[in-house]
């Protein structure tokens, strides 16, 4: 019998129920809960750092279509770098409430097993010229199951550790979760170049641009991700714990819908972690139109590892400095990069400034990291706060205060999922966007543009409600 009906916890048992979970009750905390929580986050980081891997894999796919035959127009080739965000964030709304209902360790096995389709499904359609455009558009909408992870992996990380290392762990969750896409970014160019499955991964393509060819296995930019995702799969399983407490129904979880909070919060990370996936999209195809002479696959790996390195220090800073003050500054920088930016585009006949313009796309990634963990920071507050939370040792509270802690717990986690799930949408907008703009006006600045706008709108946004003096919700 599996040992989920186990009353009982203990950090070194292997109960995959745990029915008594109380993180901020500190005897509770320190004698077996951080042992438990930790162990859940480390098996959940790695099988998010597989699904962003997934996730933004068309990116560097695409880059390379054209070039072993496949006859797609640039318009074509962004519509298939922006899918993957368009699905994966939808995804993200439905996935966002499953934790409380499957339990963690359920969820994330499932979600992470979900990652083979379309992770074989592209090792299989590339290696076929014959592949039609549609196969490639549905495929490209199935990497969304990686997208749609990250809403359930916050929201199930989140009810494991108490309030005051919260921002932390989410941001350790988050960002070392995120380091998928640079990863992807920078292993898939080298692992195409050979035959790393042998036999089994099937002959190589050939690459020709202009008088130079060579030989490339574009299907292990799939394939690759196989034997990681069945391990990754097989801890969840096995490691993983489902919290009792947890539990809710969508019904029980769909107060957020009524909380003012919750779209505020949404469009705040919006302008974080939209930008982040967008940029990380969109940002490849975007130097390869700009800037021709350059291999994009070279560099466009940089901006998300040092956005996705940098979270966690967001997180930690908005521990010690409160999220809200963060935030606020951290969107003025945001501001000031995207101005950069536009100062090293081509334009006027001038071919540009490379160095420069890659310089502030790597502020912008800093800044998105750090505005990602301080947002998910402020969320918990926000919402110990409208239930009237004290900060206080979970142990002496009473029954009412208890409930309150629960309750709040449950909100924050569904809000950190779904606040996710809109927020992808930039993965779809923002490379889509870049193509429109470079299509109608000729380069890539009207989006830019519409992007500053967006940003100052955060800035107030986060100064009335959360960081001036006498802030609705100070956090």
């Amino acid at each position: 019998m599996e040992m989920e009906t186990v009353a009982t916890n203990s950090g070194k048992s292997s109960s995959r129920m745990l029915t008594t979970w109380n993180p901020e009750d500190k005897t509770f905390w320190e004698s077996e809960g951080k042992y438990i929580a930790r162990r859940n986050l480390w098996i959940s980081i790695p099988s998010l750092l597989l699904s962003f891997a997934v996730w933004m894999v068309w990116s560097v796919v695409v880059v390379n279509l054209p070039n072993i035959g496949f006859k797609f127009d640039t318009n074509h080739l962004f519509w298939l770098a922006a899918l993957p965000g368009l699905s994966g964030a939808t995804l993200r709304i439905f996935y966002s409430f499953m934790v409380p209902i499957f339990g963690g360790r359920k969820w994330t096995t499932i979600s992470t097993a979900s990652l083979l389709i379309p992770a074989l499904g592209i090792g299989f359609a590339v290696r076929d010229a014959g592949t039609s455009y549609t196969t490639f558009l549905v495929l490209a909408l199935l990497c969304g199951f990686g997208g749609g992870n990250f809403a359930s992996s916050m929201s199930n990380i989140s009810f494991f550790f108490p309030k005051a290392q919260k921002g932390t762990a989410l941001g350790m969750n988050a960002g070392l979760g995120n380091l998928g896409v640079s990863t992807m970014q920078f292993l898939v160019p080298i692992v195409i170049t050979a035959g790393v499955f042998g036999g089994l991964g099937g002959d190589p393509q050939t690459w020709v641009k202009g008088n130079a060819t060579k030989q490339l296995w574009l299907q292990n930019a799939g394939f690759i991700w196989a034997p990681f995702i069945l391990a990754s799969t097989i801890a969840a399983w096995f490691g993983m714990n489902d919290i009792a407490s947890a539990r809710a129904s969508f019904r029980d979880q769909a107060v957020i819908f009524r909380r003012k909070h919750n779209w505020i919060m949404c469009w705040l990370y919006l302008g974080t972690f939209g930008s982040f996936i967008g940029y990380s999209a969109g940002l490849p195809l975007l130097i390869k139109s700009q800037f021709p002479a350059i291999d994009p696959v070279k560099f466009a790996f940089l901006g998300p590892l040092v956005g996705a390195a940098i979270r966690p220090v967001g997180g930690w800073l908005a521990d010690k400095l409160g999220g809200a003050r963060v935030t606020f500054w951290n969107f003025i920088v945001m501001a000031a990069a995207v101005f950069g930016v536009l100062y090293f585009l081509p334009h006027g006949g001038s071919g540009g400034n490379f160095w420069g313009f890659l310089i502030m796309f790597l502020l912008l990634f800093t800044t998105t990291g750090i505005g990602n963990g301080s947002t998910f920071r402020m969320i918990p507050v926000i919402f110990m706060t409208h239930h009237k939370c004290e900060d206080t040792d979970a142990n002496t509270c009473t029954p009412e205060q208890l409930v309150a802690l629960k309750e709040a717990a449950k909100e924050s986690a569904a809000v950190l999922g779904f606040s996710s799930a809109l927020a992808a949408y930039g993965a779809f907008f923002i490379p889509k966007s870049f193509g429109t703009s470079i299509t109608m006006t000729g380069g890539p600045q009207t989006a830019l543009y519409g992007f500053l706008a967006f940003y100052v709108s955060c800035i107030l946004i986060t100064w009335w409600f959360y960081s001036r003096k006498c802030a609705e919700v100070p956090c």
